[in-house]
């Protein structure tokens, strides 16, 4: 069988590479099965302290594989069913992570793969790549969190013209309005992208995991249950090895050295 996705194990962090060029990396179930489970090791391996995932070839994601979809194979398909069962574990998988990921959008980013990507915590795309939520070219709903994460990053109005539209966005575009951090240049955008996670990884993975659940929940929260929330897990921070280790390293003048301790 194919290796669907590549796993490239670094020093202090993981290089997740979907692996279908021939299909730009489109899902079926052997990909679903094989991210969701390389994301749920990188949780679980105090090796790992962020994730980077990209796509191999000339694109990131181009969404769900449609070669099973043809219509009359067997009748109409519980596409409810490939939700529950696969994109919606996936992009809570994603959110939860107690790590931060970084996503590297190496081209055309449609459909679920352009809601995966934004449901990462910091999106570089080179800047020849394009977002397109492809859905209503097939009479569907946009999917994998995106009628969640795309209003919230770049407005009501711009969500809803992508989506009845499905026009693609550049990325430098996206870059503008807020969708992703930044747009680099082709030929720089891995060598960035695995910068950056190199750089989180040498941060406090704890640390870096209290901000993105703060963040999370400030989505749902108000204001009152938001600075409940920032309480209670600044005293968590503030009782952490990695904290101690952080004023140490200040006051020391020197880098701190988070998650190598033996104590």
């Amino acid at each position: 069988m194919d290796q669907v996705l590549r796993v490239e194990k670094r020093d202090g962090w993981w290089k997740l590479v979907l692996n279908r060029p021939d299909k730009l990396n489109a899902f079926n179930e052997a990909l679903h099965t094989a991210l969701y489970a390389a994301l749920g090791e990188a949780a679980d391996a105090e090796v790992c302290r962020a994730v980077l995932l990209t796509g191999e070839g000339r694109g990131f994601c181009a969404g769900q594989d449609l070669g099973d979809r043809r219509p009359g194979q067997g009748g109409p398909p519980d596409l409810g069913q490939t939700l529950e069962r696969f994109y919606n574990p996936l992009i809570s998988r994603i959110r939860s992570l107690p790590k931060p990921v970084v996503c590297a959008v190496n081209g055309v980013a449609a459909g679920a793969g352009a809601n995966i990507a934004i449901a990462c915590d910091i999106v570089l795309a080179a800047q020849s790549a394009r977002f397109i939520q492809s859905f209503s070219k097939i009479a569907l709903v946009p999917d994998s969190g995106g009628t969640f994460l795309l209003p919230r990053l770049i407005g009501e109005a711009r969500a809803k013209a992508l989506m009845f539209t499905a026009e693609p966005l550049p990325a430098p575009i996206a870059a503008e309005w807020g969708m992703i951090w930044k747009a680099v240049a082709d030929d720089q955008l891995q060598t960035e992208a695995e910068a950056l996670t190199q750089r989180l990884a040498a941060q406090s993975t704890e640390g870096l995991g209290r901000i993105k659940q703060a963040l999370e929940a400030s989505a749902t929260n108000s204001l009152d249950q938001q600075l409940d929330l920032e309480r209670d897990l600044q005293r968590q921070a503030g009782r952490s090895p990695d904290y101690a280790e952080g004023v140490l390293a200040f006051l020391e003048k020197r880098p701190p050295s988070f998650g190598k301790r033996t104590d």
